[in-house]
């Protein structure tokens, strides 16, 4: 990998290492208290994702969530020879990120795990619908040239957080694999760790799809969500997610 094929992944490293351990931490935090508050939490995940939307967004496409990548590249808008070094890049931040949180907090907090506290089918289908619906967003901001794409970072950061708001009690509101393979292998809480693997790429890519239906044919989304050096463009290549 040469130098310019190596900085987005660097960056796609950095925003989710970011992520997973403002949030992380942000949970932890509120553990060792005793004084829950989802409201802190789903704020501080949505805000870690819009300042890394606007901070590396114009590097690497600010993915920082494998499931974005791929529904990218399955809807020909990322190519597919570049998804290998952000995934990977996103999972090493990640991982990286949770053994950094368990040298600060020790043992006494499971690092943000995401743990189902509804059935296991209605855990699936949550994280599912969650998403798709933040993949349509991203989908959106990213790559149609009608919507607004200077505000991509607060419009997908508002989206994380009101989708942590009302389904973080039920799954933890993951809706990215690398946030929750990082807390998961770390803490040794792997038990549920598939759900938030399969679910969250089935979602993005059924979001990804659903908004190419409702764009129609008749109106060409942008060729790519990348940035200058991956046959990106300037505007709306901010394309998260949490």
């Amino acid at each position: 990998m040469n130098g310019s094929g190596l900085r987005p992944c660097l960056a796609e490293l950095l925003g989710t290492f970011v992520l997973v351990i403002a949030g992380g931490g942000a949970i932890a935090a509120h553990e060792l208290r005793g004084v829950p508050d989802h409201t802190g939490v789903a704020l501080t995940f949505g805000l870690a994702v819009a300042a890394m939307i606007y901070a590396l967004g114009h590097l690497s496409g600010a993915h920082i969530n494998p499931a974005v990548t791929l529904a990218f590249a399955a809807s020909g808008r990322f190519a597919w020879r570049r998804v290998p070094g952000y995934v990977g890049a996103q999972l090493i931040g990640a991982v990286a990120a949770a053994g950094l949180l368990r040298l600060i907090v020790g043992g006494r907090s499971d690092l943000g795990t995401t743990l189902p506290s509804v059935s296991l089918l209605a855990a699936v289908l949550l994280e599912v619908v969650l998403a798709l619906v933040l993949m349509m967003v991203i989908t959106a901001v990213a790559t149609d040239s009608r919507a607004i794409g200077k505000a991509a970072g607060a419009v997908i950061g508002g989206t994380v957080s009101f989708e942590a708001l009302w389904a973080g009690p039920f799954t933890g509101a993951s809706m990215n694999p690398a946030r929750s393979l990082g807390p998961a292998l770390v803490s040794g809480h792997l038990e549920h760790l598939w759900i938030y693997l399969v679910a969250p790429v089935v979602g993005a890519l059924l979001g990804a799809l659903l908004y190419a239906l409702l764009v129609g044919p008749s109106r060409p989304l942008k060729d790519d969500a990348s940035p200058p050096g991956c046959a990106g463009h300037a505007q709306g290549q901010s394309s998260f997610r949490k």
